[in-house]
């Protein structure tokens, strides 16, 4: 789906919201308002509050299937190359739409409302298969594995990068990292992640770990 400019405004302001007090936390109004439009203007639009976070996944995992599906195409790069440019463009992802990634996982958390958490897997579902084309063009090419669990492989990256991501202070007192700029730290922490997680796919995927 194709959102326009007001639409992106709306959405990414119900994202900061959603992250910050909660899906069950914030009306509509408090949208609108915080948004500068009026309540008719997103009803128009998305329908309602669930329609509206539906959209929210459309417009965020939308552009990362598109992605894969632009480099399933791509005959420039290895398929590893591909895992890798995914890997760190996913953590970038993450890193940059923190609020995006904080209401995912609560939605999956607390599964309060199936019609959110349906949609949000579907979507899901729909980029775990584009994945999984990427892998079998590594398998016809006999660089992967013929049996790769991709859902697992994906809930390990996932996993470990939005866990990494929601415990930084907690990271960061551990590696004594407490007087280190933030931007500094950030930087650190996605190269860490970014090595951490090639080595793992490369496990999964290949036979040179």
């Amino acid at each position: 789906m194709d959102f326009n400019d007001k639409q992106i405004q709306i959405i990414e302001t119900a994202e900061a919201l959603f992250a910050d007090r909660g899906y069950d936390g914030i009306s509509v109004r408090d949208i609108a308002d915080e948004a500068g439009v009026n309540v008719a203007m997103i009803s128009y639009y998305f329908g309602s509050k669930e329609k509206l976070m539906e959209a929210i996944f459309e417009l965020r995992l939308g552009n990362m299937q598109m992605r894969v599906e632009t480099l399933i195409k791509d005959d420039s790069m290895t398929p590893l190359q591909k895992m890798n440019l995914l890997i760190d463009e996913h953590i970038d992802r993450v890193m940059q739409k923190q609020c995006f990634h904080k209401v995912m996982y609560t939605v999956q958390l607390t599964n309060k409302n199936p019609a959110i958490l349906k949609a949000a897997n579907a979507l899901k579902l729909r980029s775990a298969k584009l994945v999984a084309e990427l892998i079998k063009e590594g398998q016809k090419k006999g660089v992967f594995k013929k049996k790769v669990d991709v859902i697992l492989m994906l809930n390990t990256m996932v996993g470990t990068v939005s866990s990494t991501m929601m415990s930084l202070p907690y990271y960061k007192e551990f590696n004594n990292q407490a007087d280190m700029p933030q931007e500094e730290f950030e930087s650190i922490v996605k190269r860490r992640l970014s090595i951490h997680i090639k080595s793992l796919f490369k496990a999964i995927l290949t036979n040179e770990a």
